[in-house]
Formats: C-alpha cells, sequence, structure tokens
C-alpha cells in the first residue's frame, strides 16, 4: 500500500491542489472502509455471531480476489497496462492508480482491508475496549484508528514545503513506479500464500492458473491500449474480454473450491525448530494444569504478519525450548488463520478481538499471564521461569 502511495504522492507533489485532493480523498478512503468494516463487524456480534477483527482475511475467497487484485496493481505499475491516460503520456501521466480522487479513495480502502487485520502492537487495546462501548462510542474509536493510518500520508500531502522537496516528474518517476511495482508482487505472493494455508495445494493450484490468465489478460489490454495508440482498432479487444471472461469463470471455480476446503491444520512451527506444538483447546489446557504443567497458548493467524515475525524470532528460539524443557510446559497453538468461533471466544474473554495473543497460564493460578504483543526470547524465557 506504502508502495502505491509513494507512486501517487511522486506524481502529484508539485501540484498543490491534486495533492490536497488526494490526500484528502485517502483518508476518506480509510475512513469510510474502518466504518464500514466496524459496521459490519457490531452487527455480526450483535445478531450473536462469533467474529473478530480481521474477519475478512478468514475468507479464502477474499484473500484470493485480494491477490489477484494485488497481482493487477503491480502489472499497472511496471507498465502492462494504463489507467485514466494514453500512452503518449507515461512520461509523465497519473499512471500508478485509478485517475484522481478516485483513485486515491480506493487506495484508501484497500489500505484498511489488507494492512489493518494485524492488530499488533497498539491495536489490540483499543478495539478490544470498542466491542465492549454502545455502538456510537465504538464508532467514533474505529474512527480515530482510521486517522491515525491515514494521517502520515495527509499530512505530506498538505505540506507544500515537504512536497516541493520531492524532484518534478520525468523519467526518474516511470524507473520509481516500476521498482515500486515489486513489493505489490511480493503482496500477492503473500496473500497467496495465505491462500494455500486456508485452502491447500489444489485451492493455490487454481489460483495460479487465475493469476496466469489475468496476466494474460491484462496485457492484451495494455497490447490494445497500444494499439488505439497508433490510431489501428482490431479484434484483441474482443480476445482480451473473452480472456478475462475466462479468468472470471475460473477464478470462480477457485473460490468455490475455498469455500469447500477443509480448515488449515495447525502444525509445528518449524521441522526442528522450536517447541512441539499441539493445537489449542479449552480442554487441552484443562488437562495440562491437572498435570501440574504451565501452559503456554499462541493464537497466531497466516495473514498475521507480526504473529509470524514473533514464531520465528522468539517462539522458536533455542532458549525457549530449553526454558520449556526445563519448566515442562505444554505449547499449544490456536490458529485463527479461517473462522474459528472457539477461539475467537477465548479472545473476546481476554478482552481482544484480534491476534496476536499469548498467554501463560501456571498450575494453582486462576487466571493466566498475557504476554507483550511484540515479543522476545528473553520476554518469553523470564515469563517460563518466574
Amino acid at each position: 500500500i506504502l508502495a502505491m502511495k509513494a507512486a501517487a504522492l511522486a506524481a502529484s507533489a508539485h501540484d498543490a491542489k491534486r495533492s490536497r485532493r488526494d490526500g484528502l480523498a485517502f483518508l476518506a478512503g480509510v475512513l469510510a472502509t474502518f466504518l464500514l468494516l466496524a459496521g459490519v463487524l457490531l452487527g455480526l456480534r450483535a445478531a450473536g455471531e462469533a467474529v473478530g477483527w480481521g474477519f475478512q482475511l478468514q475468507s479464502p475467497p477474499v484473500t484470493a480476489g485480494l491477490a489477484l487484485l494485488m497481482l493487477g496493481v503491480a502489472l499497472n505499475l511496471s507498465g502492462v497496462f494504463h489507467i485514466g491516460a494514453g500512452l503518449q503520456g507515461a512520461g509523465s501521466g497519473l499512471l500508478s492508480r485509478l485517475p484522481g480522487g478516485v483513485g486515491a479513495f480506493f487506495t484508501g480502502a484497500l489500505a484498511v482491508v489488507v494492512a489493518a487485520p494485524c492488530t499488533a502492537p497498539f491495536m489490540a487495546f483499543a478495539l478490544g475496549a470498542a466491542l465492549l462501548m454502545p455502538w456510537p462510542m465504538a464508532l467514533a474509536v474505529f474512527l480515530m484508528l482510521g486517522l491515525g493510518l491515514a494521517l502520515p500520508y495527509v499530512l505530506v500531502s498538505l505540506s507544500p514545503r515537504l512536497l516541493a522537496k520531492l524532484p518534478r516528474p520525468g523519467a526518474w518517476m516511470e524507473r520509481l513506479k516500476h521498482l515500486l511495482a515489486f513489493p505489490m508482487y511480493g503482496a500477492a505472493l503473500w496473500l497467496a500464500w495465505v491462500f494455500s494455508r486456508q485452502t491447500g495445494a489444489e485451492g493455490l493450484g487454481l489460483l495460479f492458473v487465475a493469476g496466469l490468465l489475468a496476466a494474460a489478460g491484462l496485457w492484451l489490454v495494455g497490447a490494445g491500449q497500444a494499439e488505439r495508440a497508433l490510431g489501428r482498432r482490431g479484434v484483441i479487444h474482443a480476445v482480451a474480454g473473452v480472456v478475462l471472461l475466462v479468468l472470471l469463470v475460473l477464478t470462480g471455480g477457485a473460490l468455490t473450491l475455498a469455500g469447500q476446503a477443509p480448515v488449515h491444520a495447525t502444525k509445528s512451527e518449524g521441522a526442528s525448530a522450536g517447541p512441539a506444538a499441539s493445537p489449542w483447546s479449552a480442554d487441552a489446557v484443562s488437562a495440562a494444569l491437572a498435570q501440574g504443567r504451565p501452559v503456554l497458548v499462541n493464537f497466531t493467524a497466516d495473514w498475521c504478519v507480526t504473529c509470524k515475525i514473533n514464531e520465528r524470532t522468539s517462539l522458536t528460539a533455542p532458549g525457549v525450548t530449553r526454558a520449556m524443557e526445563q519448566a515442562n510446559a505444554v505449547y499449544l497453538v490456536g490458529d485463527w488463520t479461517r473462522r474459528d468461533d472457539a477461539i475467537t471466544a477465548e479472545l473476546q474473554r481476554h478482552g481482544r478481538s484480534g491476534v496476536p495473543l499469548y498467554l501463560l497460564y501456571r498450575p494453582g493460578q486462576a487466571e493466566p499471564d498475557i504476554l507483550p504483543q511484540l515479543l522476545t526470547e528473553g520476554v518469553v524465557v523470564e515469563a517460563l521461569t518466574r
């Protein structure tokens, strides 16, 4: 998302009016999407559904759609096809996004959908409190969270002195735009990985085919734009339409398969590193405590980047494994990658609406200790040995 905004900001830096418009439109997109997601979340909870923040990425069809969308944005930044300008304006046109305020609004909405589900480290308490408040106060909290997410870009877009420091548009901007396509390719690959964890290898294979057809269809669109720029008209647009229709049908098949796929089973993080993990359940916690063993619980999701960093750098560290063995502790993992009402209820019981959440149960202690959302090896070892 930052890559998209950097390309857009570079394009409009020396047009103060357009920069202000784009900054305010981006803010509007963020706030509107925050309110929409919050309204859906509060409505579902009021209807008795067990859902939490980040529920949109628990849906395999949504994850697949976002992966294809990120691929399309990356291809646009790479110059495969253009939106809002002809090829004649390739050196200075606004090609990195949809034209005008509509594109800025769309980018703000995309930022919330993709970047906001992981609550660590500062959103967790605010979201947990909001879900216990009356709905007007809860929506006010969500509005403030959206304002905080959009504020850095808005401040830059409203600061002529900062914008004046950027070089004027030219050939460098095209090179920058092409460079910024690679983070978007990375985002598409990350979402494809999350999709594979939700659905398995067959679903991922269909998503790869859909991605290939999407790339081919958008290339045909770009080729059609090149023909129009030369004053020619051909059948290429009809071919592109057929390819995109096939893509739609295939994507629908992939999403149907994803919805029918079994929930991804939790496995130990790493074959030879870290403590042996078992799936979380309230019964598993009770059984371990009855044996006099402490229990470390990791509530995580594959789409939560902070969760994955903590697992790779802290929870699987050799010192943590030794401390777990010395304490005769049990390590349980609650995987929230796909919807799990039991995990949602447990998160709510501890005042949270999203992951990560780390709990350490001690025999003879009524309530668990809640560990920080940003873990280090030392924090976990100290908690286990205390």
